[in-house]
């Protein structure tokens, strides 16, 4: 599969929403990494932590469908960029955290990397900010 391909069908996956069928995207082995700083904003969310097997991607996943409402939950795809194995999907994402009813919008930059078809890298770039603030109470 192209690269193209890859990204296309884990958005899809994403989008549906299953822990499991986006964490068969990934590699069993992931270079993963959000942009988060830990000293402003403190390391109590759930789903902001190190993560690196395709197990901990289920467990992402499944951790932030837990955290947030999912009738307000939005993603806009504003482009993505290939170049050989590499890819930047641009957009934008909406939640409402469950435990404070906070809505957040949080623009987002996501390096994706594949490898035999699958995502070997996972480094995204986020408003960390709206997400520390929907969180908070």
């Amino acid at each position: 599969m192209s690269t193209h391909a890859v990204v296309q069908e884990l958005l899809r996956r994403i989008g549906a929403g299953d822990p499991g069928q986006i964490a068969a995207a990934y590699a069993e082995e992931v270079d993963w990494q959000l942009d988060w700083p830990v000293d402003e904003h403190g390391t109590n969310i759930p789903w902001i932590r190190h993560r690196s097997t395709r197990g901990d991607v289920a467990d992402h996943f499944a951790t932030i469908a837990a955290a947030h409402d999912p009738h307000t939950a939005a993603v806009t795809i504003d482009r993505v960029l290939v170049d050989g194995a590499d890819a930047v999907v641009m957009g934008t994402i909406e939640n409402t955290v469950l435990r404070t009813a906070k809505h957040y919008r949080a623009r987002f930059a996501l390096h994706l990397t594949m490898e035999a078809g699958l995502v070997t890298r996972h480094h995204v770039y986020e408003d960390s900010l709206a997400v520390a603030r929907a969180w908070a109470f």
